[in-house]
């Protein structure tokens, strides 16, 4: 174990447009009487009260609205932005950015290495990161990477590894999740579970950081196990295969209640045995900073990381407001709930998803 690492800060963008569940759930029973031939179509709608009580998720953020909310086209309408532009994906990246390098108290001079970290990139290359590099005026190298919702906490796991190797010393990380494009908004049992947003996080040796408040990362770790139960198929290949281009499995589906079965065990047991490796208790944990993907999957892990109910205070939800955005849900948690995260507290940072992945971080406030 060592903690020569520190995130020394972070940053969030939130879309202006956003959804809630009622308006949601009104176009998705439009589009239903629209295109259903059921006599009885109310055991097609949806409902605010099933979003609710399946994910605790109230409201999403969202990059366009309009075109989600019509039920004749029920996905975001973007204007393509020709080459010379910045990418929808970069802009919202440098967003969140920009205020995580302020909170870390640095420039674009200081940053050595730029990841880009999220589910999705709307294009194989150039690389997002390196965009991201070139607006913001940072020296050195950068690479996209992808580990779907676990995206975040494995790019600090790179980033920690490339400062302890003496790679660079600072590091940028963004994670611009632009959920809503992958999403099948005409599929009740998931039309409801994700949103938009970025967060970026700022990795630094500890010798050059300066920032007020840091958190010593103590440990990072990974798994991977092979899963069906979450898939998207979307790809360059899809053209290949001209019959299919269109299959449902060309956007997110998943197996809901396979993953809540398999995945919470994997987290709750990753996460003791890290603390175990690290010579930590749960009773010394202050936060719990899980990815934002359902209430009850959180709830579940968090009651059997601490052996008892968390309360909101110790394992914080922002899936409420923001639903699930992948690899940016568990940085906003932390962005937004550790303000009473004080000099020797200890806490984790876990994000799951599919492959399965997990990536868990332990941090200590200095």
């Amino acid at each position: 174990m060592t903690n020569q690492c520190v995130i020394s800060g972070t940053g969030l963008f939130t879309p202006e447009a956003a959804i809630s569940n009622d308006e949601l759930v009104q176009s998705f029973n439009a589009w239903i009487d629209k295109t259903s031939d059921a006599d009885d179509k109310s055991a097609l709608y949806s409902s605010t009260a099933f979003i609710e009580k399946a994910s605790g998720i109230k409201s999403r953020h969202v990059v366009e609205k309009d075109g989600i909310l019509n039920p004749g086209v029920m996905h975001p309408l973007l204007a393509e932005r020709s080459n010379d532009e910045l990418s929808i994906q970069a802009e919202m990246a440098v967003n969140a950015a920009r205020q995580a390098l302020e909170q870390a108290g640095k420039t674009p001079a200081d940053i050595e290495a730029v990841i880009v970290a999220c589910s999705n990139m709307q294009r194989p290359y150039p690389a997002i990161a390196i965009e991201v590099q070139n607006e913001l005026g940072i020296d050195g190298f950068a690479f996209d990477m992808n580990v779907a919702c676990s995206s975040a906490t494995f790019a600090i796991t790179n980033a920690k590894a490339l400062i302890e190797s003496g790679q660079a010393q600072s590091i940028l990380i963004v994670n611009p999740e632009i959920c809503s494009g992958h999403l099948e908004f005409r599929d009740r049992d998931c039309h409801f579970i994700f949103g938009d947003a970025a967060t970026a996080i700022v990795v630094e040796h500890r010798d050059v950081a300066t920032a007020k408040q840091q958190y010593a990362i103590l440990d990072c770790k990974l798994e991977t196990a092979f899963s069906n139960n979450i898939r998207n198929n979307r790809g360059f290949l899809n053209r290949t295969h001209p019959e299919t281009m269109g299959s449902r499995d060309k956007l997110f589906v998943q197996n809901g209640r396979k993953v809540f079965k398999e995945v919470c065990p994997m987290v709750a047991a990753l996460i003791e045995q890290q603390l175990a490796d690290t010579c930590h208790k749960a009773a010394e944990l202050k936060k719990l900073w899980l990815h934002q993907a359902n209430l009850a999957m959180n709830q579940l892990i968090a009651k059997k990381v601490l052996g008892r109910a968390a309360t909101e205070t110790e394992a914080p939800v922002i899936l409420d407001e923001y639903a699930n955005t992948s690899s940016a849900g568990s940085i906003i948690a932390f962005h937004l709930h550790r303000d009473d995260f004080n000099t020797g507290d200890t806490g984790v940072i876990c994000s799951f998803g599919a492959g399965y992945s997990i990536g868990s971080v332990l941090l200590r406030a200095l």
